[in-house]
């Protein structure tokens, strides 16, 4: 017995430090970049999306307003409040659905964290969360003409954190606090990808997301909603899920449904959006989901 725990120890540490080995480069340039976008260019970002409210462009305001969305560096408790104030200033509520629902979906971080699963998963990600934004105004734009979809009542605009005097000090708080919110998480998404690798049989796995393309974006999109816990922590997941056979489509609705059902995004946008539009945010994301999943899986991989 002790010889079978000793044996699978060594297997599970192996397993371990080859995985950390390669996603953890990822990781830490994801948090360095994620914090110099914050720092130093994230204000820059937010003027740029309030003076998109001041220019008249109509239907095509949703398309700058999602590629703000993905550049925002704000998690989606301070993405709300900046909306608040943008809705205050007249910005109309499809521009706002587009930011709203790409920042949901990705940020500067996030995309460098999405480079170890490869170049055709990380384009995926970004075309993908690119549409979902513009898609959601669309929607909000023909649907929601003539009435508000968002109540920001009680919501003000967040201080920023980044208020010291030195540059340096400023950059080092920021990457303190990206690393105590993340890292937790992306060990854990670590230990996660370790014990898949060794206990579920890749066949097995290959079979259910990638043989059966449809069953297998249907279970992705699914397994989406409860596991998704952040973004981080999902990417030595993705990655060993892809090498056993995962579909892209499989991997998209996953990177779709997980961060929009996040528990602490699902938790600030039903402040705003209250129950019966709530609900309908829940069946776009999955419906789009399902959508792009099966789409990738038909026509580019």
């Amino acid at each position: 017995m002790l010889k079978i725990l000793r044996r699978e120890s060594i297997y599970l540490w192996y397993y371990f430090e080859l995985q950390l080995r390669q996603i953890l480069p990822y990781w830490l340039l994801g948090i360095l970049i994620g914090s110099v976008i914050s720092v130093f260019a994230g204000d820059r970002i937010h003027r740029m999306v309030r003076s998109l409210g001041e220019k008249k462009l109509g239907l095509l305001g949703v398309v700058p307003a999602s590629v703000l969305g993905i550049a925002s560096p704000l998690c989606m408790y301070g993405t709300i409040p900046l909306a608040a104030s943008l809705s205050k200033s007249g910005m109309r509520d499809d521009w706002l659905a587009a930011f709203m629902m790409s920042s949901i979906l990705l940020n500067p971080q996030l995309i460098i964290y999405s480079t170890a699963l490869g170049a055709a998963a990380l384009t995926v990600r970004l075309v993908s969360c690119f549409f979902c934004g513009v898609a959601a105004g669309l929607l909000i734009r023909f649907c929601y003409r003539n009435k508000p979809f968002f109540d920001f009542s009680g919501f003000e605009e967040r201080k920023s954190r980044d208020v010291h005097p030195n540059p340096l000090i400023r950059l080092l708080k920021n990457i303190g606090r990206n690393f105590k919110a993340t890292g937790p998480w992306f060990l854990l998404g670590v230990v996660l990808s370790v014990l898949f690798q060794r206990y579920v049989p890749a066949q097995a796995f290959s079979r259910l997301f990638g043989e059966n393309e449809g069953f297998g974006v249907l279970m992705a999109a699914t397994v989406g909603v409860p596991l998704y816990a952040c973004g981080g922590g999902t990417i030595p997941l993705l990655q060993q899920w892809l090498w056993n056979g995962m579909s892209m489509g499989s991997a998209a609705a996953f990177m779709i449904t997980g961060p929009a059902t996040k528990i602490t995004n699902l938790g600030a946008l039903k402040i705003v959006l209250g129950i019966r539009r709530f609900a309908l945010y829940l069946v776009f994301v999955i419906l789009f989901s399902l959508l792009t999943g099966l789409f990738v899986d038909l026509v580019c991989f």
